[in-house]
């Protein structure tokens, strides 16, 4: 099972229910990972301190001229979706930022001038925090393109029996690559008219990718009652609300899962996680 927990905007408090979740899973059975794959801003090792077992660099695939030989047709630039070639009269110019590495180039060369060299992106780590399974990754300063190393990362958090995706926030195509195999998205939301706008987009981008949706809706004693009456009528099922509490929020700033500091909020994340492994059971 992988559990994606998304939210339309940052700030709704995703990491705090996605870190708190995987805890609480992993204290009930085994084979639960974590997997933070916000690449541009992970943070979830702050919380856990997990010991690496593993550290890897990923790249993708860019194409490259082979030697000097280009006939100057054009055909790889003409086949190319994102501008990421540029054709002269006796070679080409790569712009690998811009390349997609879907491998349409090389294909379309009639001269197979053309091959394909690995541009690193970022880093992949895997570890553990206790019996539970830790997997992030780290997007490169500058890299234009998060989706190859999200995709990576939950793969390989996909190893686990049951992972709880701590997905960017949004519904760009990094959340898109996130969320895309999740058997359940779990969307963080909070009660106001920034929360209803940004839960309307990622209730779209569920029902588009087919996925199904529950929503945990946090610091629920604040704003009004819009967000509930959205999730009404698209018979999303509110997992739990959440109220304001300073306490969780002072042990987020110290790195602390809010969960060990917080016997209320504790109780709320345990009782989601029981609905969950209920789910679970039942898909098994």
């Amino acid at each position: 099972m992988r559990l994606a927990v998304a939210s339309g905007k940052g700030g709704t408090g995703k990491t705090l229910v996605a870190t708190n979740l995987a805890w609480s899973l992993a204290a009930r059975r085994a084979g639960v990972a974590y997997v933070d794959a916000d690449v541009e801003a992970p943070n979830g090792h702050l919380f856990f301190q997990p010991d690496f077992t593993w550290i890897e660099r990923h790249g993708v695939p860019v194409p490259t001229l082979d030697g000097a030989h280009c006939a100057g047709c054009g055909e790889c630039a003409s086949a190319c979706q994102f501008g990421a070639i540029v054709s002269g009269p006796d070679a080409v110019t790569v712009y690998p930022d811009l390349c997609h590495a879907c491998g349409v180039c090389l294909r379309a060369c009639p001269e197979a001038s053309l091959r394909e060299v690995v541009r690193e992106t970022g880093t992949l780590r895997r570890g553990h925090v206790g019996r539970m399974g830790f997997v992030d990754g780290t997007l490169d300063p500058g890299e234009a393109r998060s989706a190859p190393l999200i995709q990576a990362t939950v793969a390989l958090g996909g190893e686990a029996n049951l992972a709880v995706l701590d997905a960017p926030p949004g519904t760009s195509c990094a959340a898109v690559a996130a969320v895309e195999d999740a058997d359940l998205v779990i969307l963080v939301c909070e009660p106001t008219p920034f929360g209803l706008h940004d839960l309307e987009l990622s209730l779209q981008m569920c029902a588009t990718l087919g996925l199904e949706a529950a929503a945990v809706i946090n610091r629920s004693d604040l704003g009004d009652s819009q967000v509930r009456s959205l999730l009404a009528r698209e018979r999303v099922p509110v997992l739990a609300e959440v109220p304001f509490d300073p306490e969780i929020a002072a042990a987020c700033a110290s790195g602390m899962l809010a969960s060990a500091q917080v016997p209320g909020f504790a109780s709320t994340v345990e009782a989601v996680a029981d609905q969950l492994l209920a789910r679970c059971g039942g898909r098994q």
